[in-house]
């Protein structure tokens, strides 16, 4: 748990970058966009190549950050389908 929130913190929200969209460690790169090369296939070595400025951590804060939203969402928005 406490390497969750340490992760985590590295999660910040500045809304004078980007609207308030979550943002790593109040550096430009959104977290949304480092979730969105994962989801592409590209490689964390890949990304931290592209983004010196990032570690490793903040690769995984980014997906403890999903995680944690997709733990604690609410699905009222979401159409759900029943089972076949």
């Amino acid at each position: 748990m406490k390497e969750r929130e340490e992760l985590l913190q590295r999660i910040t929200v500045n809304p004078a970058i980007f609207q308030g969209k979550p943002i790593i460690r109040g550096m430009r790169i959104k977290v949304e966009n480092v979730l969105a090369l994962l989801e592409q296939g590209v490689t964390v070595q890949d990304i931290l190549e592209d983004y010196p400025e990032l570690e490793p951590d903040d690769i995984r804060a980014c997906i403890a950050y999903a995680r944690h939203l997709v733990a604690n969402e609410d699905l009222s928005a979401v159409r759900v389908e029943a089972a076949q």
